[in-house]
């Protein structure tokens, strides 16, 4: 695969059939989700307002769900383009919700850094996208300076630090991974475990959850819906993780779940530390960009913690690391 046909190759979308497969789950659960919620409607079952409230998260999930899956249909290049704009936009929802969009110089910096971030990774240059992190903190640091304010510099430096890290850095593995010629499939597996590890806690906790987890933190999650996602996330990355990781050294049932503990475990943790921030502010959503959701920190928390450490498991043991026989630098290779 060239690397054109990566950033633009739509024509190759449904050569892996983990793609296909997805698709097809994708626009089925949709269905059998609008289905669902009239059923329930119609027999009288669930309120007014509970079906208003169910209505629009359904119809969030089809724009959602098109958002997610058309870029990685159409190319790497246009993933980048969409983690980019989720990653901003979830940066500006903090900003807001944190008071730090008022201070310009720290605003500008995180941004920078983030754009710096994406550009290495669809150049391909590991170099570049591992020194993202440190650059990115010496421009924080420094552009932190520049109201000449030391009242509030470390808060509105950490602030930043921390927007940059989660909405920029971590996202940003995720568009460094579409440098590999399995971006597809890779990407739909995390996406889809990740999102259906909410599902799987919230219905474990609803059937099984007694015990509280971290009562402060989230009142609604307990210990038997923690426990429910981290064993049906597993089994669903077992289930999956063959067709996915095929003809590697992580085609391997410890590989397979190992990397579903991971995205469960995590994906749990990126939400509780969302819900630990906006309990610190005193507000329920972050936003209220998604009719039904909240914003769009409030959907993707799940991904923050994931996407770095699935990146860099998938990255020690594939050969070669991510992307590994495809060309490197190919926006700055004659530089």
């Amino acid at each position: 695969m060239t690397s054109t046909e990566r950033l633009f190759g739509a024509g190759r979308a449904f050569e892996h059939p983990v793609t296909i497969g997805a698709v097809v789950l994708v626009v089925l659960a949709l269905i059998t989700a609008s289905i669902l919620v009239r059923v329930l409607r119609g027999t009288e079952r669930i309120s007014p307002e509970t079906y208003a409230e169910l209505l629009a998260r359904t119809r969030s999930w089809y724009v959602l769900s098109a958002a997610m899956i058309v870029p990685i249909l159409l190319g790497a290049a246009w993933v980048c383009g969409f983690f980019l704009l989720l990653s901003l936009f979830c940066f500006g929802e903090y900003g807001r919700a944190t008071g730090l969009r008022s201070s310009r110089s720290a605003t500008a910096s995180v941004i920078v850094a983030i754009l710096l971030t994406y550009f290495a990774a669809l150049d391909h240059w590991m170099g570049l996208f591992t020194a993202s992190w440190p650059l990115g903190i010496c421009l924080i640091v420094v552009l932190g300076l520049a109201p000449d304010r030391p009242q509030g510099y470390i808060q509105r430096v950490a602030l930043a630090t921390i927007g940059f890290a989660l909405f920029g850095m971590s996202l940003g593995h995720l568009a460094f991974l579409t440098n590999d010629i399995r971006f597809r499939p890779l990407l739909l597996w995390i996406l889809i475990c990740t999102e259906l590890n909410d599902v799987f806690a919230y219905l474990a906790g609803k059937t099984l959850g007694r015990r509280k987890l971290l009562p402060a933190t989230s009142p609604n999650k307990t210990w038997g819906g923690a426990i429910g996602a981290i064993v049906l996330t597993s089994l669903l990355s077992a289930f999956v993780g063959h067709s996915v990781l095929r003809d590697t050294p992580l085609d391997q049932p410890i590989h397979w779940i190992a990397l579903g503990l991971i995205i469960s475990v995590l994906g749990q943790a990126g939400d509780l530390v969302i819900s630990s921030i906006k309990r610190d502010l005193g507000v329920k959503d972050m936003a209220a960009t998604i009719p039904g959701h909240g914003g769009l920190l409030d959907r993707f928390d799940s991904l923050l913690l994931v996407a770095p450490v699935v990146f860099h498991y998938l990255n020690y043991f594939l050969p070669g690391g991510i992307g590994g026989d495809q060309p490197t630098r190919i926006l700055t290779g004659n530089l």
